[in-house]
């Protein structure tokens, strides 16, 4: 009896230390609007280089100490997605500091980091660090995707961690940490399951009571490795097909010109549609956010309008616009051939949503 007991003892150790041993990998995927220790929305736009060289850094530290967190937990292989789009065309992480132990995702052609590097087998879990709530949330720079876009899913208006969820899900991988503002945690009430840490306390869209950021990071850290340890306690999330897709146009972005479109389903300064799946509602959404962000040009043209040689630039703008549709009418001018997207890309890299 004592060497069945001192064989089956054997045998659980092995077992578990085989499991303990079974290689971890995890994707971080990282925003920039909700970094512990940031309070201008200019410290995540590369348009304003003394502040977005802060942003740089808090992303940093931010990533790092979830990366410590993932490491204490068991992860063996960490690499790290930028799915911001600060403006900048290189990552919006500082590369020579970041953790050792993680890597920069990298490939020869552009990609979305949300939907693009979704296959099986590839990651055992995501961590999402640095996100904002959604829109009409008051959180801190509160948005789907981009400006004044408000994406449904089978009647929910989802955040970003939520839209990664959906996509992970596909191949059942789950999110298990997410880190933002107080707001996005009740945005996310639908992933119960998540390591949440709570970096600020929005007050508006623009303002927010900023917390201790070291006490922020040793909460990541623990968080994440928390995260990781009840890994089989995750939920990859599940969307039923079809789909029934919608995008709501939110000020500045507009949706109006397509009203009276025949086969168009359109009401409230919003289209809806219905796709077979979650990939191809996804991809829909994105078509249309491209047309509602032509009413950001009514930005524009105010901007314009109050210069003080705002109706010379006017006049300017509409007679090369003139000028472009006679010459082209008249055989005159023709639009330049595109650029094969191998001769655009040639020796660049792509870590993500640079744009």
């Amino acid at each position: 009896m004592n060497h069945l007991l001192a064989v089956a003892a054997l045998l659980c150790f092995t077992t578990l230390a085989h499991a303990q041993q079974r290689p971890l990998k995890v994707l971080v995927l990282h925003d920039m609007e909700g970094l512990a220790g940031e309070d201008d929305w200019r410290e995540f736009i590369s348009s304003y280089p003394d502040l977005y060289a802060k942003g740089r850094q808090l992303l940093t530290d931010d990533v790092n100490a979830v990366i410590a967190g993932l490491v204490a937990g068991g992860a063996t292989t960490i690499d790290v997605v930028d799915g911001h789009g600060s403006g900048n065309p290189q990552p919006d992480l500082l590369l020579d500091k970041l953790d050792r132990h993680a890597k920069m995702v990298e490939r020869d052609k552009p990609f979305d980091p949300y939907v693009d590097l979704v296959a099986p087998g590839v990651y055992d879990a995501v961590a999402l660090v640095g996100m904002h709530a959604k829109p009409g949330s008051k959180g801190f720079a509160s948005h789907t995707a981009t400006l004044g876009m408000e994406l449904w899913m089978d009647g929910m208006s989802l955040s970003e961690p939520e839209i990664n969820g959906y996509s992970w899900g596909r191949v059942n991988v789950p999110v298990i940490f997410v880190s933002g503002d107080d707001h996005l945690k009740e945005d996310l009430k639908t992933m119960p399951w998540i390591e949440y840490v709570v970096t600020k306390h929005a007050t508006s869209a623009s303002t927010v009571d900023l917390l201790p950021v070291d006490q922020v990071h040793a909460q990541m850290t623990e968080s994440a490795k928390r995260a990781l340890q009840n890994l089989s306690r995750m939920q990859p999330m599940k969307m039923a097909a079809p789909v029934q897709a919608a995008l709501h146009a939110r000020p500045p972005a507009n949706l109006a010109f397509m009203d009276s479109v025949p086969g168009i389903s359109y009401a409230d300064n919003t289209v809806s549609f219905t796709a077979p799946d979650f990939g191809s509602a996804y991809a829909g959404l994105k078509k249309l956010m491209r047309g509602a962000a032509n009413g950001y040009t009514s930005v524009l043209m105010e901007v314009i309008r109050k210069q003080p040689n705002g109706p010379e630039l006017l006049r300017q703008y509409r007679e090369a616009l003139f000028t472009r549709w006679v010459d082209f009418e008249s055989g005159r001018w023709l639009p330049p051939p595109p650029v094969p997207a191998e001769i655009q890309n040639a020796g660049r890299k792509f870590h993500g949503d640079s744009e």
